[in-house]
């Protein structure tokens, strides 16, 4: 299981209704974009990361580890902003790279702090059978990719295991014949696992539609009246703040 999912089935918001928690991330990452960065990034970024350590009680060093990824390739993102090439000399700082970078890296952070907020709080289980606007094929496809992925990757990690214990990895020759059994050996068993299970539905007398039980969550409307009370107490300290 992925740490992210792992959160996602043991935070403390875990028994609250996907459309509560979807309204608190969505509204900020919202205010994230329209927003001017300065503080409107800021402030959203504290928000969401305030609400995931406080609010859902996720530890700080697991909310950094979800972050680390993403703010990698944001980091690498915003480096092209700095330079500048084909002057003289033909390489230079840009003249405006940093403020534009930092403009970058803090709305992109902040959008990243709240569609996090949301990811590490509702596992995709329970949000996923909700969105009754999308056509079936689409849900049902989600979420056997879902399902698959995690199955493959399971498959993966046995595979590495077994190749390491066989001294699979022990230089570049051997590296990458065991990288490219890898990818071979997860190939065949993605396409044996889909006959299997394709051989299972049929079993059990699919017809087309997944059904799939979804629990009965209730509304808190303290919750809902605090999330809009902290979504217009960002907007106002923004303004506020607006130089």
């Amino acid at each position: 299981m992925l740490l992210i999912d792992e959160v996602a089935h043991t935070n403390r918001w875990r028994a609250r209704h996907p459309g509560e928690k979807a309204l608190l991330s969505l509204g900020l990452l919202a205010l994230a974009v329209g927003l001017p960065p300065w503080p409107g990034a800021v402030l959203t970024a504290t928000a969401s990361l305030a609400l995931l350590v406080v609010g859902a009680r996720i530890p700080p060093r697991t909310v950094l580890r979800l972050l680390r990824l993403p703010l990698g390739f944001v980091v690498v993102g915003t480096m092209p902003l700095l330079i500048t090439l084909g002057g003289d000399p033909w390489i230079a700082l840009a003249p405006d790279g940093p403020f534009r970078a930092a403009e970058l890296l803090g709305r992109s952070m902040a959008a990243v702090s709240c569609l996090i907020l949301f990811a590490a709080t509702t596992p995709l289980a329970d949000s996923l059978p909700r969105l009754r606007f999308l056509p079936p094929a689409v849900t049902e496809i989600t979420l056997l990719v879902y399902r698959m992925m995690f199955l493959l990757l399971d498959t993966l990690c046995v595979v590495r295991d077994a190749q390491a214990l066989r001294m699979g990895f022990r230089g570049r020759r051997a590296t990458y014949r065991s990288l490219a059994c890898q990818g071979s050996t997860v190939f065949i068993r993605a396409f044996e696992r889909a006959r299997r299970m394709e051989s299972g539905l049929g079993a059990r007398g699919y017809d087309g539609t997944l059904r799939v039980r979804v629990a009965e969550r209730k509304s808190s409307p303290a919750f809902i009246a605090a999330s809009l009370l902290l979504l217009g107490g960002v907007v106002l300290v923004t303004l506020v703040m607006i130089p």
